[in-house]
C-alpha cells in the first residue's frame, strides 16, 4: 500500500493541533516553553500562535521573567472562544451541563427518566435539558453537544445505539435529536468511556499512561486507556466488562446471559442478592435511593454485611481480571454505585483483587476512586467536542444554540 502524502495542509493542521493541545493541557505557557515541549522552531511557535490569537482561540495570559531579558508573554487557550455542553443519558434520568472552554460549569439541569426509557422520551428530556442550560447563553458560540449513552455506539454514516438493558436497539440517536430541533453538532460516545476521557484529562486518571476507568451503576462498563487513547474494538464495543462472565451458569443478567459480573457489582444486582437472601426490600423510593440505605444498614445488619463484603469480592475479582488482561499502572472506580461502594468498602476491594490477580502486575497497580464525583460522565462528554477542536487544531462549524422547537421534540 502506498503511504500517504504529507501535504502542507496536513503539517499546518498537525502543528496547530500540538500547540493547542500542549497550551489547553499544560498552559499557561511561553513561546519559549511550546518550542522546548514539542519540539517546533522558534519561528514556527511564532506563526502558529499568531494565527491562534488572531482566531481568538489563544489569549495572553500574564508574562513571566526570563533570564536577562525581556519577561515573556504567557500564552493559554481563551475560555470565552466557544462552549460546550455534556448529556449524560443514565439509565435513570439525564444530566445536561454546560461548560466553557476551560470546563468551568456554567449551568446544570437534571431530569429523571422512567426505567427502560424509550428513545423518545430520551430524547425529549435532552432537548429539553438543552433549553434550559442554554437559557441565559442564546448569543453564545457553541462547539457542540457531547452525548454519553448506557450502551455502544456505532460510528459511521448513521450513528446509531445500541443498549439492550435499556430496550434500544440501533437506536439513530443524532438523527432523533436533530428531528426534534437540535442544530447544534452532536458527539456520541458511550458513558463509560466518557467518564474515562474526564478522569484522564482532569481526574484521577491524569498522568496515567495505561489506565482503566470503571462505571459502576445501575449498568457496569470500563474505558481501557493507553497512551491516551481509549481501545475500541472493531465495532466499538470493547469495554463492556459488566458482560463479562465471573460466575459460571450463574445469576441471570438483565442482558440475558449467566454469570456476568454486572449481575454481582450492579446495583440492582447487589439488592437482588440482597432480596434473595432477606426476603424483602431494601428500603427506598429508588436504585440509588436503596442501594444508599444499604451501605447504611451494613453496620447493624449482617445480611447487608455480607452482601455488601460479596460484591466488595466480586468486584476485586473483576479488577483482578482487568489487571492480569491489560496491565495497567492505574484502575480508577467511578460510577454512583461504584463510588459509593469505593467509599466504604475501598480496602475490602483492594484486598480481593490482590487475591485474585498475578502478584506482580498487581504490584505495580494503583487502585483508586474518581474524583470527578458523579458527573464524570456529563464532563467527559462535554469534552468531545472539545477533543475535535484539539484534533483539528481550530473548528470547522460554531454554531448558536437557539431553542429546540418544543413541538418537534
Amino acid at each position: 500500500m502506498a503511504s500517504k502524502r504529507t501535504t502542507v495542509r496536513d503539517l499546518r493542521r498537525h502543528n496547530r493541533s500540538l500547540l493547542l493541545s500542549k497550551l489547553y493541557f499544560d498552559g499557561p505557557l511561553s513561546r519559549h516553553e511550546l518550542s522546548q515541549l514539542t519540539g517546533l522552531s522558534a519561528a514556527t511557535v511564532s506563526n502558529v500562535t499568531a494565527e491562534l490569537g488572531e482566531e481568538r482561540l489563544i489569549t495572553e495570559a500574564g508574562q513571566v521573567e526570563s533570564d536577562g531579558g525581556r519577561p515573556r508573554v504567557l500564552l493559554r487557550v481563551d475560555p470565552a472562544y466557544g462552549y460546550v455542553a455534556g448529556v449524560d443519558i443514565g439509565e435513570t434520568g439525564v444530566k445536561v451541563e454546560l461548560f466553557d472552554l476551560a470546563m468551568t460549569r456554567l449551568a446544570t439541569v437534571d431530569h429523571p427518566l422512567p426505567k427502560a426509557p424509550d428513545p423518545a422520551t430520551a430524547v425529549e428530556q435532552v432537548t429539553s435539558g438543552l433549553r434550559e442550560v442554554f437559557a441565559d447563553f442564546e448569543d453564545a458560540s457553541v462547539l457542540g453537544v457531547g452525548i454519553g449513552v448506557p450502551g455502544t455506539v456505532e460510528q459511521g454514516s448513521r450513528v446509531l445505539v445500541h443498549a439492550p438493558t435499556v430496550g434500544w436497539d440501533a437506536v439513530p440517536l443524532v438523527s432523533l435529536l436533530q428531528e426534534a430541533g437540535v442544530s447544534l453538532p452532536l458527539f456520541v460516545d458511550n458513558g463509560a468511556k466518557t467518564q474515562g476521557q474526564a478522569e484522564m484529562w482532569f481526574g484521577a486518571g491524569r498522568g496515567a499512561r495505561h489506565a482503566v476507568i470503571a462505571l459502576i451503576g445501575s449498568g457496569v462498563g470500563a474505558a481501557v486507556v493507553t497512551d491516551g487513547t481509549t481501545y475500541r474494538g472493531s465495532t466499538s464495543s470493547a469495554g463492556e466488562w459488566g458482560h463479562t462472565t465471573i460466575a459460571y451458569g450463574g445469576n441471570q443478567c438483565r442482558c440475558g446471559a449467566l454469570g456476568c459480573l454486572e449481575a454481582y457489582i450492579g446495583a440492582g444486582g447487589v439488592l437482588a442478592r440482597y432480596r434473595k437472601v432477606r426476603g424483602k426490600e431494601v428500603p427506598g423510593e429508588d436504585e440509588q435511593a436503596q442501594f444508599a440505605a444499604l451501605l447504611e444498614a451494613a453496620p447493624r445488619s449482617k445480611t447487608a454485611a455480607r452482601v455488601l463484603d460479596e460484591t466488595a469480592g466480586y468486584l476485586g475479582a473483576g479488577i483482578a481480571n482487568l489487571i492480569n488482561l491489560f496491565n495497567p499502572e492505574r484502575i480508577v472506580i467511578g460510577g454512583w454505585a461504584g463510588l459509593a461502594l469505593g467509599e466504604q468498602l475501598l480496602p475490602r476491594i483492594r484486598s480481593a483483587a490482590g487475591e485474585h490477580a498475578l502478584r506482580h502486575p498487581f504490584s505495580q497497580t494503583s487502585i483508586q476512586l474518581g474524583s470527578l464525583g458523579l458527573d464524570a460522565v456529563a464532563t467527559g462528554a462535554a469534552t468531545l467536542p472539545v477533543a475535535d477542536l484539539l484534533e483539528q487544531g481550530a473548528t470547522s462549524k460554531i454554531a448558536k444554540p437557539g431553542a429546540p422547537d418544543s413541538d418537534a421534540a
